[in-house]
């Protein structure tokens, strides 16, 4: 399935070397306002081809909206937009088909879809369709600002360097503003230099690296969410492993707090004047997979990119051989700093989903 969401449903199409990529949005409310400098703001961060932590295919992935908009304005029919593919370089993949790359989709897809699959850049499993996931992040976001809501990543780790956390209990507004407006989003600016000299230290050597990125919803209201199977952890969850590379998701305290008592773990409970809090936010502001009203935070892992330029060991799925590789074309030495708009895009969505559940939208 390319489609999401229930009261909210987002379908993705198209593939990285194809005419283009697009979303449609079903079920936006009618009648809001869409920022377009905004919403090109957010693509921005996300577009390729500026940073030398990133790939050096260049592409403006500027949106053509076909329906669904009026004045800027959602009309409530399905909001529809197309991102057109202009710089290609198929070539590079003309050995692919016959001999996957280790760690990537080529083997999988081939098996799944008897190998029609689109290889060209990755095809529709390509790290190039969370542009139209950006996209609808950014309308989402625009919407949950309007009630208050805002959403900021940073960039938590890269191999071993890591970034400062958010403020579990209180997260500034100028802060959020921030991240959510940067294309190296970093809590301690310092560690920028450290980081960009290891991706580019793996570049140069014809490899990749790792990393996790730390996400952030402030102004979420309490009482959002289900038990059981539609939690906010579960929707989140859900939409956040539809992100190429991430393989791992964990809320608050995470796997660390598996490692407490539960004297240690828990969150006491008070009053600020009529609003409940805790004292401490290691429930990353979700109990009972509903929200708290307390900040929401999550991290996620994201793997080193698998298309390296090293020579590696593969096989020949036509001649049915063992045989190497060397990976052509052009691919990000770390997904992680492109990825952080994506990880907040989809949680916008998300978040959107969630409050249309429960009539708050």
């Amino acid at each position: 399935m390319s489609s999401w969401g229930n009261y909210l449903k987002i379908s993705i199409f198209g593939e990285s070397h194809g005419g283009g990529i697009g979303v449609v949005m079903d079920g936006l409310p009618a009648g809001e306002f869409i920022d377009r400098e905004a919403l090109l703001l957010q693509m921005g961060r996300r577009a390729p081809g500026k940073d030398k932590a990133a790939t050096p295919r260049s592409e403006a992935d500027t949106p053509e909206i076909l329906s669904g908009l009026l004045n800027d304005t959602t009309t409530g029919a399905p909001l529809c937009a197309v991102i057109r593919n202009t710089n290609t370089r198929s070539q590079d993949y003309g050995n692919v088909l016959s001999c996957p790359r280790p760690s990537h989709a080529d083997y999988t897809g081939f098996v799944r879809y008897h190998g029609f699959n689109d290889i060209r850049g990755g095809g529709h499993f390509s790290a190039r369709l969370t542009a139209p996931l950006v996209f609808a992040g950014a309308v989402c976001r625009q919407i949950l600002e309007k009630k208050g809501i805002s959403i900021a990543a940073h960039i938590a780790s890269i191999g071993h360097i890591c970034d400062s956390r958010f403020n579990e209990t209180e997260i500034a507004d100028e802060l959020m503003q921030m991240l959510s407006e940067s294309t190296f989003g970093l809590i301690d600016r310092t560690k920028e230099s450290e980081m960009r000299a290891l991706i580019e230290e793996c570049r140069m050597d014809g490899d990749s690296i790792g990393g996790t990125i730390e996400c952030a919803v402030k102004g979420m209201p309490a009482g959002v969410g289900s038990p059981m199977f539609e939690g906010v952890e579960n929707v989140i969850s859900s939409i956040v492993f539809g992100v190429p590379a991430v393989k791992g998701i964990e809320f608050g305290s995470g796997f660390a707090g598996s490692a407490l008592r539960g004297s240690q773990n828990n969150d006491a409970f008070y009053y600020d004047g009529d609003q409940v809090r805790t004292r401490t936010n290691r429930h990353g502001g979700i109990l009972g997979g509903i929200s708290s009203g307390m900040p929401i935070i999550f991290r996620t892992a994201m793997k080193p990119t698998p298309s390296i330029a090293k020579e590696q060991h593969t096989v020949n799925l036509m001649d049915k051989t063992d045989t190497t590789l060397a990976i052509k074309g052009r691919h990000d030495p770390c997904i992680v700093v492109r990825a952080v708009p994506v990880i907040e895009s989809v949680t916008a969505i998300a978040l959107v989903n969630l409050l249309k559940d429960v009539n708050m939208l």
